[in-house]
Parts: structure tokens; sequence; C-alpha cells
């Protein structure tokens, strides 16, 4: 009996041990995949033609303000106004009339000085795969300019990187520890899910074969 507990008690801790590693290894991957390709100032981050915003919700559970979706706000306004960018798409989750990250993220915009017809909407970004990948496949746009925080920025560029799309990331704000302590935790797991998406899986985005317009430079 003791034996039989001995090798249950050696299969978990090596489960745990796996686990951790696949966790660690990931995460070390996606970070080595994005180096020297993430930006935390306007002066450092290279111009190119269309920005990406990685939708979130505008308000917190309890109807605080998200200040994940203040500060990617404030990225996208500040790469556009100093000329690195000349268009913005909004990628985000538009389940229903009561929750749509694009229409929130689209009148942020244009509150804060941002011609709307330089915002371009994608309403199917319901993943961060969904909304990098879409960028190309259904706008046509093969360079872009990734625009959250830098640990979404990081796999967004794996990703992108992958499926031949030449991504940057300008870093919005980080926000304080205490507020993101879950959100970091998540990213690890995401971290994994994009290695399966992108080697094993091969993931598409749900809807991608239909094009859709979008405005020229001049």
């Amino acid at each position: 009996m003791k034996t039989i507990i001995r090798r249950f008690w050696k299969l978990i801790l090596g489960g745990i041990i796996l686990f951790t590693a696949i966790l660690l290894l990931s995460n070390f991957w996606v970070e080595e995949q994005a180096r020297n390709h993430t930006f935390n100032t306007i002066e450092e981050v290279p111009k190119n033609a269309t920005g990406l915003v990685l939708g979130t919700s505008k308000k917190v559970k309890g109807g605080g303000e998200n200040l994940y979706f203040k500060y990617r706000m404030q990225a996208a306004v500040e790469l556009f106004k100093s000329g690195k960018i000349k268009f913005i798409i909004v990628s985000g989750d538009n389940s229903d009339f009561y929750y749509n990250e694009t229409r929130d993220m689209k009148n942020s915009l244009i509150e804060m000085g941002i011609p709307e017809d330089k915002i371009v909407e994608d309403f199917a970004g319901f993943s961060t795969l969904d909304s990098v990948l879409r960028a190309k496949e259904v706008f046509g746009q093969d360079s872009i300019t990734v625009i959250s925080q830098e640990f979404h920025n990081e796999r967004a560029i794996f990703i992108g990187k992958n499926h031949d799309i030449y991504a940057l990331g300008f870093n919005a704000r980080d926000v304080p520890k205490r507020y993101g302590t879950v959100t970091v935790t998540r990213e690890y797991f995401a971290r994994v899910k994009a290695l399966l998406d992108v080697y094993i899986l091969r993931s598409m985005p749900k809807f991608y074969k239909d094009k859709e317009p979008f405005p020229n430079e001049e």
C-alpha cells in the first residue's frame, strides 16, 4: 500500500514539474520571438501605416473604469497624432448590443480626436489570434503595429510572426500590479495555447474568408 501511495505522489509531483516547465518554456519562447519588436516610447517605434488595437472591455465588473482599456486608447491616440500610424483597426468582441468592445473603442478614439474615417472596425476579434490574423486575411494588412500592454503585444507578435505578418508592438502603459494580477497569471496559460494554436492546431480565425475594404493611404 505504501508503495502505491509513493508512486501516486511521484506521479503528482512529476505532473506538477512538467506543467510548470511547459508554462515557463512557453513564456520564454513567446518573449524570445518578440524580442526587439516592442517599444515603450514614440521616439523608438518605427512608422507603420496601420495600428491594431486589441480589444478589452471598457468597464470592469461592477462598472468601474478598465485601466487596460483607458491606456490602450491613450497609446493609440499618441501613435496616430505623432504620425507613426495612419489608420487604426479596433478589433474586439461584438457579442451583443450591450457588450461591444469595437464600438466602445471607436467611440472613445473619436472623442479623443481621431477622425472617424481613419478608424476601421473589426467586429470579429474574438481572440488575439483572430484579431492579428484578420488584420491580414480580411483587411489586407501584413504590416501592423499592435497596441496593447507589453505582455499582450508579445503574444500578438509571436502569432503574427508565424503567419508572415510583420508585427511591432507599441506598449500601452501598464496597470498597477494588484490591479493586473489575475490577467498576468492568465497570460501564462494563454501563451501555452498560442504555441498550440501556431505549431500544432494550425488555428485560424472563426471568420476570415470574406474580405473587407480598407481605406487608401492618400
